[in-house]
This record gives C-alpha cells, structure tokens and sequence, in this order.
C-alpha cells in the first residue's frame, strides 16, 4: 500500500481560516439590513391594518352616523388577530371622532413603534425606537424618517 503524499492538493488550516472569517465578515454586513428589511414588512403590515380599519370605521359612520357603538367602543369590529401579527390595534372612539392605534409588540421585535390614524385620515408616528426619526405627520417606515 503506497504511503500518502505529504504534499497532496487540499486546503491548509489557515486557508480554511481566512474563509471563515471572510464569510463571519460578510454575515455580520449583512444581518442588520436583513433586519431593517423585516422591520419594514412588519410595519407595512400595521399600516395595512390600520387602513383596513379605517375602511370599517367610515362604513359603519355611513351606516349609524356615529364612530362608537354608544357605549363608547368602537362601532366597526377590528380586524381579526392572528398570532404572527407583529402590532396590537386598538381603536377609542367617541359619536363623532375616533383613533386607531397599532402598537408593536415586544415579542416580535416591534417594541416602541406606535402608529395612529384618526376621522380625520390623520396619519402619526407617535413613537419609535431609540436611533428612528419619528413624525407627526406620516407613518415612518425607515430610521431616517422617511415616510410612506
């Protein structure tokens, strides 16, 4: 049996350690734009439910000529939850106005974010995390403030 050759193609540990770290590199890039990503598609889905909402709200106006249900809850029922959601909605209304409120939930990693729409179509960012630009007159939907 013939003995193996001491200079056989292969990769040396150092090789194998510069890839490693050349790809520990490129992960740790990464990771935040992929979590600024997953941000954006949770709040897109608060917006999308906070537009929903007021849809309910206007028809049941156009139906009872007033937001609450006369005891002081909203009138339109909220839309269903699911346990993926990443924001609570939560609507006060009285006869003649009314707020929507999606709040994020901590376990998803929204904690912080608070959006709001009101009878007006008034659309706010009452409050973002620590490093986000907040506003008052539009949903925020990226750190620098931008808005949709």
């Amino acid at each position: 049996m013939p003995s193996p050759r001491l200079d056989a193609p292969g990769f040396t540990l150092v090789e194998l350690l510069i890839v490693i770290a050349v790809t520990a590199v490129l992960a740790a890039s990464a990771a935040p734009s992929f979590v600024d990503y997953i941000r954006r598609a949770r709040i897109n889905e608060a917006v999308i439910r906070l537009s929903d909402y007021r849809v309910r709200m206007e028809q049941y106006f156009l139906d009872n000529r007033r937001y609450d249900d006369g005891a002081g809850n909203c009138g339109a029922v909220a839309p269903t939850a699911s346990p993926a959601d990443a924001f609570e909605v939560v609507c006060t209304a009285a006869a003649t106005t009314y707020t929507i409120a999606a709040t994020g939930l901590a376990a998803k990693s929204m904690q912080g974010f608070v959006y709001t729409l009101d009878h007006a179509n008034a659309h706010r960012t009452a409050s973002v995390p620590v490093g986000w630009v907040s506003s008052d007159v539009c949903w925020v939907v990226r750190r620098d403030g931008s808005c949709t």
